[in-house]
């Protein structure tokens, strides 16, 4: 009988170290297969989509992208959304990101800078030039200049040009950059300043405004602290700054980063 026992309590013993260990192991490959989320501003959404394909091909992480407005990302990041890596369209909600410790230390990054452009879906894209911008139209198409960093920019532009108060009772303010855009896709809207990488990929031609027009629209990415896939997240950014990828991204109608530009003068400097 006590031999009876002993055996039992062995067989008992063996069963929960085995239920345990598949328990490890399926936890362990949740993990695994669970999806890098990223948080992208709505600009940059599309070429990030191309870049991902060949990001999952070479590493073999899957991804999830959450695409908005960066001002409502930055609140939902704030409330604890479970986002592992955010991209937004600006520097600014970054650095206070990092500043309240929601950032991975010295994660913050710059990884394109947006160009914005003028566009005008009733004239071809030879006909149109900023002179436009002198007769403000009935309906005039830009991002929401409190959440959206290119309708900020938008903004600072027409400021610049002394045709803010002329134009504000006229904008159509999108959510974001994508929704913009989509109205002057449509032809709900026939002017409008949407992201010059936009007109790109989509085959269209605008009028890029000059750099001095508004700041520099400077897009930084940060790793969430809070972030589970770290080691993940820190392999997209590498790869969103290696050299293959930036040469990628100004194709697509973005401007060269500062350190990109002051790479090639060195390079060239020490050619001669």
């Amino acid at each position: 009988m006590l031999r009876i026992l002993l055996v039992s309590i062995l067989l008992i013993n063996l069963l929960a170290v085995n239920t345990s260990q598949a328990q490890q192991s399926i936890a362990t490959n949740n993990q695994t297969n669970k999806p890098l989320r990223i948080a992208v501003a709505a600009n940059f959404t599309p070429v990030l989509k191309v870049l991902l394909k060949e990001f999952t091909t070479k590493t073999g992480i899957n991804t999830q992208i959450i695409s908005g407005a960066s001002g409502a990302m930055f609140l939902q990041i704030k409330y604890g959304a479970p986002f592992d890596i955010f991209l937004s369209a600006d520097s600014r909600r970054p650095k206070e990101l990092e500043q309240a410790g929601y950032a991975l230390k010295d994660s913050r990054k710059t990884y394109a800078v947006g160009q914005l452009a003028f566009y005008s879906s009733s004239h071809n894209s030879s006909a149109s030039s900023l002179e436009q911008l002198k007769k403000p139209p009935a309906r005039f198409a830009i991002a929401n200049p409190d959440i959206a960093p290119y309708g900020k920019a938008a903004k600072e532009a027409l400021n610049h040009l002394g045709l803010w108060q002329a134009y504000e009772p006229r904008l159509v303010k999108g959510i974001n950059i994508g929704q913009t855009f989509a109205q002057l896709r449509s032809k709900a809207v026939a002017y409008g300043m949407v992201a010059n990488s936009q007109l790109v990929l989509n085959s269209l031609s605008g009028v890029i405004i000059p750099s001095s027009y508004h700041q520099a629209i400077e897009q930084q990415l940060i790793i969430l602290s809070s972030s589970k896939q770290q080691a993940a997240a820190e392999k997209l950014s590498h790869f969103l700054l290696s050299t293959q990828s930036q040469n990628k991204i100004t194709s697509y109608g973005y401007a060269q980063r500062k350190q990109d530009t002051q790479k090639n003068v060195l390079s060239e400097s020490m050619a001669r």
